[in-house]
């Protein structure tokens, strides 16, 4: 595995080994050697149909560092840099991970998070440093022009909870910063 470094303050892409042979593969998506940061508590996958898209969704309080890898399909995944004193504030990044890249997202705290399902079946698996907390639950519109996120197709799915989420601006009258 190895570490690369993006221009956001801890964000890292984790290149993961992928050994094959005629059986099929073998793929180590996690080395906690390499992220000693956190110790990661919590984890689940998500399953997205073609042209899900989901976010940006964070934890203003219990806050949470995710660790994301695609075990089947591909995406687009950003997140947002929402921390107090970044010299990234409010700036996004995004980055295509996938079963064929073997490419995963480490993301510390105080990032907004979402992505785009491009496949047919997706399946996201996540590691957490902390619980999930719905009652601190809380996001950016993904569609917020502002952003200037520019996601792939014209039609998407989102769920009604996301299509209801304020703006970046909204985000920083109401919490300022994570």
């Amino acid at each position: 595995m190895k570490i690369i470094n993006t221009k956001f303050k801890d964000l890292k892409i984790i290149k993961q080994d992928n050994f094959k042979d005629s059986r099929g593969s073998l793929r180590i998506t996690y080395n906690q050697r390499l992220i000693q940061k956190n110790k990661f508590v919590f984890e689940y996958c998500t399953n997205s149909k073609k042209n899900s898209l989901r976010g940006f969704h964070f934890q203003y309080k219990y806050q949470q560092a995710k660790y994301v890898s695609v075990l089947k399909g591909k995406i687009l995944d950003c997140v947002i840099d929402l921390r107090k004193n970044s010299k990234t504030f409010g700036r996004f990044f995004k980055i295509i991970l996938s079963d064929k890249n073997n490419l995963s997202l480490y993301i510390p705290e105080g990032f907004a998070h979402a992505y785009y399902s491009y496949s047919k079946e997706n399946i996201i698996y996540y590691k957490l440093n902390n619980y999930y907390q719905p009652k601190y639950e809380d996001g950016v519109n993904v569609l917020d022009k502002k952003l200037s996120v520019k996601w792939p197709g014209k039609v998407f799915l989102i769920s009604k909870k996301d299509e209801k989420l304020g703006s970046l601006e909204n985000f920083i009258k109401k919490h300022k910063y994570l």
